[in-house]
């Protein structure tokens, strides 16, 4: 329990979240005075800062979901992408790279006008009001670290199929992977007083299973997922991050060092293999998974 919050397990859809969920104004209060503002960069990492200083690390994750989209469609031309809460558009300007078609909304005006300083054509409007993109529909829509703040994620889901994504279009979502083993064993080890658990900045909490469980339920096929470096492991191995920002940020990089090893040794699949297996078993720090609208 946080504050006024306690952590439950939805009874419809199997997820946890926060009880009660946050008001409208809680959370654009929240937003407005907190979530874009200098301070927020420890736990916003779509700020345009850590994005550029991480780069590498993003564009490893991009370039997944890049391969992956790329496989499904084949040789497909002509792409079409949609981003749910762009930030700063670096993810676009990746795909953008890559020959696709890009577009999105975001709530936060710095953020659109940074997309439009660099030509892309894009939406300002309220994560869950897709009223503002009219009839046109894309072959990808990404949701990436977004879910985890909505008031009603499912509802956004299934709004993706049906007013955003083409018959057969390819949903990928991207969440933090919370209360997993590993947290849980650090959390009762150290008295670290579940430290992700953080309302109104996150009110949905989602596993490998119960992620796949949710776009099931609201018409979607699952035709890939996967996990990533599990980054509570270095606390059961003594190094423990939390409160310690110059620690947490070492740990980060002997996970980037890590898959750049793997890469430039030609392991990528094996590693692409490895994150499979972890979210099998709901580890890893975060969950991608690439969801077909039936």
């Amino acid at each position: 329990m946080k504050g006024k919050y306690k952590i439950i397990v939805d009874s419809e859809y199997g997820y946890v979240r926060v009880d009660p969920i946050p008001t409208q104004e809680e959370v654009e209060h929240f937003y407005k005075e907190e979530f874009y503002s200098t301070n927020a960069a420890k736990f916003n990492d779509s700020s345009l800062e850590v994005q550029q200083e991480e780069q590498e690390f993003f564009f490893s994750r991009w370039e997944l979901m890049y391969k992956k989209f790329s496989a499904y469609y084949a040789k497909k031309e002509g792409l079409s992408l949609f981003d749910i809460g762009f930030g700063f558009a670096q993810a676009l300007l990746f795909f953008k790279d890559k020959g696709i078609e890009v577009s999105g909304l975001e709530p936060s005006p710095e953020g659109v006008d940074f997309a439009r300083s660099k030509g892309l054509n894009v939406f300002e409007c309220g994560i869950e009001d897709l009223s503002c993109v009219g009839d046109r529909r894309f072959d990808i829509v990404t949701v990436l670290n977004v879910l985890e703040h909505l008031r009603n994620p499912v509802e956004i889901i299934k709004d993706i199929k049906a007013k955003l994504l083409k018959p057969g279009g390819m949903l990928i979502i991207d969440v933090p992977n919370e209360f997993n083993d590993l947290q849980n064993i650090a959390n009762e080890e150290y008295g670290l007083n579940e430290w992700w658990v953080c309302p109104p900045a996150h009110i949905n909490y989602f596993s490998s299973s119960s992620i796949q469980q949710v776009l099931r339920r609201c018409g979607y096929s699952i035709w890939d997922y996967q996990s990533s470096f599990p980054l509570e492991l270095f606390m059961l191995l003594g190094d423990v991050y939390v409160g310690n920002n110059e620690l947490g940020k070492a740990c980060h990089n002997k996970r980037v060092h890590f898959e750049y090893l793997m890469r430039k040794h030609k392991k990528e699949d094996k590693l692409y293999q490895f994150y499979k297996a972890l979210a099998d078993l709901n580890l890893g720090r975060d969950i991608v998974v690439f969801a077909i609208a039936e």
